[in-house]
Parts: structure tokens; sequence; C-alpha cells
């Protein structure tokens, strides 16, 4: 079943109307109808660096009303915030204000983004731990209900859209200005681009203050190639989202999840591998338009894929996968931590709050000897074993950095163990490459195998940041256990084949080499214009026949 694109009556007052049930998202006819217009303005401003600033802000703005309503007013407040911090640190003439000044917008920040992200989450844990009854309390809510007699929920607290994204845009903006990498911005309107841009601000790319800022002021430039590279990576990046990662998540994956038990194992294990395909359709579907959108206006935004499906282990995929938040976390988690130099005073505490927290949880109360005993042979082998110290300190920095990189992309266990299970691979893969039979082989049959089974790995992980509950990976781990059902994968096989289909095309394609790529893109970047237009047209015409009767959320618009 299919639905159309455009709208079934129109009412110029709902172009300014938020509606809840109808984000502006890249994969929505709306969207582009105003992107027509917001380029044909741009194109007349597009020579004064100011009126092209401010054009790109107040739409950016515009566009977050649209996808997330009132929060455009914590977005503004971010701004607005964190833009006179980024002055005061620059100004600070001593040591200790600018630390002051570090530790209150990493804070404030910080606050604000579990507030509203992790607000259920800490609730409902500290219910389970104390047996409590606590209910978290929309503060923003009760405030607009008292003073203008308004009917918002209280007891309910939202998520805004791209919180986690540029909430760490201006904790990075706020830590390089205080390692004097980068100079504050002196125009509060330079800063509200570059945390409200809007083809990366609901999921990014994560972008540094570095990297866009001084793209501000150079002139716009835009020549036939790179017009060409652009229009090619919007429909890319719709191909990828809707024929692609909606087509299998609607007709397969969401059917297996929706209750796991009621499928063989072998559905399981393929709705895994679907899933897996899904998700970077899904992400990198969504970076592919925004590199493209922001391309036609002269800006580059950082690369955040590379066909991370190559990889030939673990930490080769979190070098290829979503680049830019596994190069935050790096810069400004796990090396700030000691990196591969050692530990630090911050490392042991996250430790013991981890510890802490599983304590609480679980009840098991024996845990404690247990660490203690454990911090009590380190320290006395650490004096004879040599390197054994650094060894454990960065391991266990990469295993935090982990945790907390799986708790990033939402408010719940399930994400901790996702998290946790590749930072164990990371560990495990650092002690296994020294002795790997084939991890340096050049041979294809051994790169094959590689790929594959850092595939496998990263699929089977997957299990835990699908499933909506420890239930229900439970179920897919027991079918797959106990119930493979090997004699009907025939029958799996034939009953879903436009899917698998769609899957192995996909992979397929995914595994070309880069040349293969590089080549098609720069071909098609070099076609008449009048050949782009077919293109754009068949790609419409079959994202128009693909789109299910629901539009399908983009994933990480939950992150």
């Amino acid at each position: 079943m299919t639905t159309s694109l455009l709208p079934a009556t129109f009412d110029l007052r709902t172009l300014f109307q938020f509606d809840t049930a109808a984000p502006l998202i890249f994969s929505r006819f709306q969207f582009w109808g105003l992107f027509v217009l917001v380029f044909a303005v741009f194109t007349l401003v597009h020579r004064r660096s100011l009126l092209r600033t401010g054009w790109l802000v107040a739409v950016s703005l515009f566009f977050y009303w649209k996808t997330s309503g009132l929060f455009v007013g914590l977005l503004g407040f971010s701004i607005l915030f964190d833009f006179l911090l980024g002055k005061a640190g620059g100004e600070a003439r001593t040591l200790v204000r600018k630390r002051l000044i570090l530790a209150t917008s990493v804070t404030i920040n910080l606050l604000l983004l579990t507030y509203f992200k992790y607000a259920h989450f800490v609730v409902e844990n500290i219910n389970a731990m104390f047996h409590t009854s606590f209910e978290p309390v929309n503060f923003f809510a009760a405030w607009a209900n008292a003073a203008w007699d308004a009917h918002f929920v209280e007891n309910k607290i939202l998520l805004p859209a791209g919180i986690s994204f540029y909430t760490f845009q201006c904790i990075s903006y706020a830590v390089d200005i205080y390692r004097g990498t980068v100079k504050p911005v002196r125009n509060l309107l330079d800063f509200a681009f570059y945390l409200s841009f809007f083809p990366k601000l609901a999921t990014g790319p994560i972008m540094r203050a570095s990297e866009l800022i001084p793209q501000i002021h150079k002139p716009y430039e835009l020549t036939r190639v790179q017009f060409g590279i652009a229009v090619f990576w919007i429909l890319n990046g719709l191909v990828k989202k809707v024929i692609l990662g909606d087509h299998v998540a609607v007709n397969f994956v969401d059917r297996v999840f929706s209750d796991p038990s009621r499928f063989t194992g072998f559905e399981n294990v393929m709705a895994l591998y679907g899933y897996s395909l899904q998700v970077y359709a899904d992400f990198s579907g969504y970076t592919d338009i925004a590199i493209g959108v922001a391309m036609l206006m002269g800006f580059t935004l950082s690369t955040n894929f590379n066909s991370p499906y190559k990889a030939r282990n673990v930490a080769d995929f979190w070098r290829r996968w979503h680049m830019t938040l596994s190069g935050w976390l790096r810069d400004y988690l796990y090396i700030p931590m000691g990196g591969n130099r050692g530990g630090s005073l911050f490392s042991w505490i996250m430790l013991a709050v981890i510890g802490t927290a599983v304590i609480l949880l679980t009840g098991w109360w024996w845990l404690p000897a247990v660490y203690l005993s454990a911090v009590a042979l380190f320290a006395v082998l650490s004096r004879y074993v040599p390197g054994l110290d650094r060894a454990v300190t960065t391991n266990l920095n990469l295993l935090i950095t982990m945790l907390i990189g799986g708790l990033w992309h939402g408010a719940s266990w399930m994400f901790v163990i996702w998290g946790g299970l590749n930072g164990l691979g990371l560990v495990v893969y650092k002690w296994w490459k020294k002795i790997s039979p084939w991890g340096k082989s050049t041979h294809w049959i051994a790169h094959v195998w590689v790929v594959f089974l850092t595939f496998s790995f990263i699929t089977f992980t997957r299990i835990w940041f699908r499933s909506d509950s420890l239930d229900t990976a439970n179920a897919v781990l027991h079918q797959i256990a106990n119930n493979f059902g090997l004699a009907v994968a025939g029958d799996v096989l034939w009953a879903f084949r436009s899917v698998f289909l769609v899957m192995l095309l996909g992979m397929v394609v995914h595994w070309l080499p880069e040349r293969v790529k590089s080549a098609y893109r720069t071909r098609f970047s070099q076609l008449p214009l009048w050949a782009m237009g077919v293109a754009c047209v068949v790609v419409v015409l079959l994202v128009y026949q693909a789109v299910t009767a629901e539009m399908v959320p983009f994933i990480y618009f939950q992150f």
C-alpha cells in the first residue's frame, strides 16, 4: 500500500504550524517544497555573507520549529548561553576562571541533556532500586500552565529532536576554547548558524566549530561538478532511506521484532542482518541528503560513514561508523580519561558509579567484595608485572567510553548493554590481533572471512540495540538457540524474496570497491542537466511507489 507524498488538502496556515504527527524531515514532500523556496531566496542573498547567514539561521530555526515545536526555545537558549560563555571563556585571563567557565558550560549542557533525555530513565531506576513511586515532572509545562493557563501535560517529558547532537557541539566548542584550539565566535549570528544549521541539526554529523564556522565567511561557490555531486548524494540518500531501509523494516524486520517468539531462529537471524542493513541505510541515507543539501548552499559537512561493513575488525568498524561521534568520544572523553596512556581519577570514579548502579539494580550485594578484591589483586600484581597497570587502565578507559557511547544513544539499559558488548569486542580484538592467524593476510578468502566475522559480531550486538526490552532480546536469543528452523529456511527465503533481494542488492553495492563508487559518482556529476533531471524524476517515482502507508521516521531522530 502506498500513500501520496502530497497532502490531501493544503491550508497555507498549516505551513507555519507544528504537527507532532508530521515533522519536517527529508523524506517528506513538504520539506522539498519548502527547500525550493529557501534555495530560491538563498540565490538572491548568497553573495552577502551577513544576509546569507541570517537567512539560513532563520530557516534553520523555522525547520526546527516544524520538527520539534516549542523546543525551538530550548535551542535558542543553548545558542545564547553557549555563545556568551564562549566569549567569557576566551576573555578569561586566569586558569581558574577558564576552568570555572568550562565547568559551567559542560554542567549546564549535560544537565539539560540529562533532564530531557534521561529523566524518565533515572526515575524508573530509582523506583526500582528503592521501591518508591516517584514521577518525573515537566517543569516547563508546569510553568507554562501556571503563567498562561495552558494545558500541557506535566508528567511526561518529551525528547527534543537533535538535543544529543547539538549538546555535544556546545561541549566541544567550550572545550576547544579552553584548550585554545579555536577562538570564540564574536558574532551571535555566526554561532547560531554553527549550532542550528538545518541539514545537520536533527541527526548530525556532529560538527566542530573549527570545521564549520570558517566556512561562513568564505565566498559562495558551487561548480558544475559540485552541483552534480550534491544532487547525487540527495538521490542516493533517498534511495537508501525509503527504497532500501524502509522496505526491509516494514516488510520484515519490524514484523519479527514485534514478537520474535512467533518466528524461527533463522527468521530472527535474517531479521538481525536486515536490521544492520536498515540502520545503516537509514542513518547514512540521512547523512547523504544532509551533505548534498549543505553542498548546494556552499557548505561542506563532515563525512560520517566510510563503508562500515567492509571493516576487517571491530576497531576498523568504529573508525568507519558514525565517524563524527566516534571522533568526539575519542577526543573529548577517551583521551581526557587517559586514553592509551593510562588511567585517571575519572576512570576509577566512573567504574565505581557503574558498579554501584549494577549492585542497586541487581541486588548483587556480594559484588563490592569482588570489586575490592580485584582492585587489591591488581594493585599487588601491578608492582611485579611490567605494563599491567597501563594495559588494565587503557582497556578500562575504552570500556567506559563505549558504555557512555551506548547510553548516549538512548535512555535504556539495552543501549548500555550494546555499548558494553562493543567495548568488550574492542578489548578482545586488541589482544586477539597479536596472535590472529589471518589478521594480516591479504588472501581474498581471509579478507572475506574477517569482514563477515566482524559484520556478524556487530549484527549480534544489535539484538540489544533493536529490542525494546530485555524480554524481547531474550526471546530472540531463545529462538536462535532452541528453534532455529533450518528446514523451513527455503520457504522463508521465498516468502520474503523481495526483502532478501533488496538486502542482497544493498550489500553488493555497499561492498563495491571505493574506486567503482567514486567513478559512478563522478560520471553522474558530469551528466547533462536534462539527464540529471530524468534521474531525479525516476528516483521520485520509485520513492513514491516505495513509500509505506505511514512514513517511517529516521531511526536516529530518537537519539
